[in-house]
């Protein structure tokens, strides 16, 4: 189901829970509503459409992932960037790494590890960033 995207800055700041797997049509909603802002949206997490919960959703190079409960593990190469986001109107500054290796589960809830570079690795944080409740 595509979901209205949360604007509340408020709610938005929050940290977001753990997700589980009955959180998994959650994770099914946010991947329909980011397909259905692909022309203006690369990524999203769970509070943008009003769920609570640590899941990020992102074009993984032409390929939709979800990740559950991600956390970066490693980072290197800062660099700065500025960012839009569907829920905030504008553009902001934003800290950022060209390299990040990032712990997270995936719908069967199994732990993967990976590293991502460039383009996905920023998008990565960004969602990352809106789970931890940071508003860029």
């Amino acid at each position: 189901m595509i979901r209205d995207i949360c604007k509340d800055e408020a709610f938005l700041a929050r940290k977001a829970e753990p997700a589980g797997p009955e959180d998994l049509p959650v994770a099914a909603d946010l991947l329909e509503t980011l397909e259905h802002h692909r022309d203006g949206c690369v990524g999203m997490a769970a509070n943008m459409i009003g769920v609570n919960r640590r899941i990020i959703a992102f074009d993984n190079e032409g390929t939709y992932t979800v990740m559950f409960n991600p956390e970066i593990v490693k980072k290197s190469g800062p660099y700065d960037a500025e960012e839009g986001c569907l829920s905030l109107s504008g553009t902001r500054p934003a800290r950022r790494w060209r390299s990040v290796k990032v712990r997270w589960q995936n719908e069967q809830f199994q732990v993967r590890l990976k590293t991502f570079t460039g383009w996905t690795a920023q998008i990565i944080q960004h969602e990352i960033d809106h789970c931890e409740g940071i508003i860029i």
